[in-house]
């Protein structure tokens, strides 16, 4: 009896050690994530054609006047990287939603058919309609959410299961692409240039018009995805064993599609489909903090690091410029591919 007791409280131990140990793992590699963040922000604001000095930028930001800089940095440089920012975190909490929800790395916004439906919507107002601005962003967040509900009901029987839901999501992602592919295939040069801009995934002509939007809908939905964190991490051990460690696994599931889809559409509208943020935040997070605790927040960091270091390498790093999508692109579909190759190699499971 003694020698059970003494079993059971060496477990309780370890179990509470390991607990420790990655809770300090994770408030450091949040603490580190969030220092590059700053740092990534702070070359975007300084760092370009023209060098601005530190002292520069932040009278700037306080709202003095410096000759040539406030303009650059002002009405330029600082929207952007705000865009990038906000974007990025609302993809990375997006796609690890997503991730963690579906217990699929595969069950990203990229991939599932989201982003495809803003696609499609905003090059459907802008070749046929010709709106532009603040109309295109309405059509991609207003079709966005759409797909997402109905990807939602086609998959919806008894529950929503990973696999149904993602393999219904690629359908649909292939059926809007061909859309979207034909449109373009239609549309007249001006039409076809100002699509294809927006279709890659661009910060190129970035404002705070097309800014505060997103920002709101952080601040709005962001809350909402933090605070069901607890019950998203029980949902990747099962329906029924989160049910019965109290979870409302349905109630659940539904406000974190809403927040995640209002996320990944309000964020696409401003700055397109940024390709493979929201699928490779949750992974390169998982990888950084370890199993066993909530992924939102670093997820959040990893998205807006990857968007900052992916435009800032697409405008300077390449001898030429090219959109952030295509950047992020680049490196997002290698890690699609491993994830086929090793879904095969395992029988399956990712």
């Amino acid at each position: 009896m003694t020698a059970t007791l003494d079993a059971t409280a060496s477990t309780i131990d370890t179990v509470a050690v390991n607990r420790i140990r990655r809770g300090r793992r994770r408030r450091s590699v949040i603490t580190i994530l969030t220092v590059l963040v700053v740092v990534a922000f702070a070359v975007s604001l300084t760092v370009g054609k023209t060098f601005y000095s530190p002292s520069e930028v932040v009278r700037v930001i306080l709202g003095e006047h410096v000759p040539g800089a406030s303009f650059t940095v002002g009405r330029l440089r600082l929207p952007r990287a705000v865009l990038a920012v906000v974007a990025g975190i609302c993809f990375g909490l997006g796609g690890i939603t997503f991730q963690t929800m579906l217990r699929n790395p595969l069950a990203s916004p990229d991939i599932i058919g989201i982003s495809s439906g803003a696609s499609a919507a905003a090059a459907f107002a802008i070749i046929v309609f010709s709106l532009g601005g603040t109309q295109v962003s309405a059509f991609a967040i207003v079709f966005g959410l759409a797909v997402a509900i109905l990807i939602y009901l086609l998959s919806f029987k008894n529950g929503v299961a990973g696999t149904r839901l993602i393999l219904i999501g690629i359908g649909i992602a292939a059926m809007l692409d061909s859309v979207t592919s034909y449109l373009l295939s239609t549309a007249a040069a001006w039409d076809l240039q100002e699509a294809m801009r927006w279709l890659t995934g661009s910060l190129n002509g970035a404002n705070w018009a097309s800014t505060v939007p997103v920002l709101v809908a952080l601040a709005v939905l962001g809350p909402v995805l933090l605070n069901q964190s607890r019950s998203l991490s029980m949902i990747q051990l099962g329906d029924d064993a989160a049910q019965a460690l109290g979870v409302r696994v349905e109630r659940t599931r539904i406000l974190a599609i809403i927040a995640a889809v209002g996320l990944i559409a309000f964020a696409t509208a401003a700055a397109g489909p940024i390709a493979f943020v929201a699928f490779l935040s949750g992974p390169i997070a998982a990888r950084l903090v370890g199993s066993g605790t909530s992924l939102l927040v670093p997820s959040a960091l990893v998205g807006a690091l990857l968007v900052l270091i992916g435009d800032f390498i697409g405008q300077y790093a390449l001898g030429t410029r090219y959109p952030v999508g295509v950047v992020t692109g680049a490196l997002g579909a290698p890690y699609l591919v491993y994830l086929i190759i090793r879904s095969n190699r395992t029988g399956g499971s990712l």
